[in-house]
């Protein structure tokens, strides 16, 4: 009779060793998907920015500036990517694309006739659902990271967690201060206007 009891009890640990090791084994491949998610998005990002910058690039000869910063950063972008880079590298670098692609809009927005322009309002449309969808890849992939690091801390996973492997994942985090900076918004009535 404690022989049975020893089996099964041994049976019991095998099994949850098994799921353990299975369930951090899978938290590492969900991931891997997150992070393979942004990168299509950012690849479609990178695919749009020379359309946009050929569109603006004849109407703004005196932005030459402002169009090979986005050009460089692009550049950067795509090189750091390439590389194989870490996950804060790679989120500086699209944090210095975002800013310059936003110093274009603000200055595609002095130039009324290229706004009115249906190519450069196109691709200024699908690059905002572009960012809308890049910032849910991030989302999704800081979420499953952390599922993914926390129950490689919890106990009794933790001891597994060397036999399946298991490293912390790199959490995808804002790191250039005008990026984390709150934007203001004044909807106070303006003088001599009425509501």
């Amino acid at each position: 009779m404690g022989l049975l009891v020893l089996l099964v009890l041994a049976a019991a640990v095998l099994l949850w060793i098994v799921a353990a090791y299975n369930g951090l084994i899978s938290l590492r491949n969900q991931v891997a998907n997150g992070w393979k998610q942004i990168d299509v998005q950012l690849k479609r990002r990178h695919d749009l920015i020379p359309n946009l910058v050929d569109t603006v690039k004849g109407a703004m000869q005196f932005e030459r500036e402002t169009l090979q910063a986005v050009v460089e950063a692009r550049n950067q972008a795509i090189s750091i990517e390439r590389g194989g880079a870490s996950v804060a590298a790679t989120a500086h670098a699209e944090s210095q694309l975002s800013a310059a692609l936003g110093r274009l809009f603000a200055v595609v927005e002095a130039y009324p006739q290229l706004k009115a322009t249906g190519n450069v309002s196109q691709l200024q449309e699908e690059l905002t659902s572009t960012e809308n969808r890049i910032a849910f890849a991030r989302q999704h992939y800081n979420d499953v990271s952390t599922q993914y690091n926390t129950k490689q801390q919890q106990f009794p996973t933790n001891l597994v967690a060397g036999l399946a492997k298991a490293t912390p994942a790199e959490l995808w985090e804002i790191t250039d201060a005008a990026e984390r900076a709150v934007p203001r918004v004044d909807l106070s009535a303006r003088p001599g206007v009425r509501a």
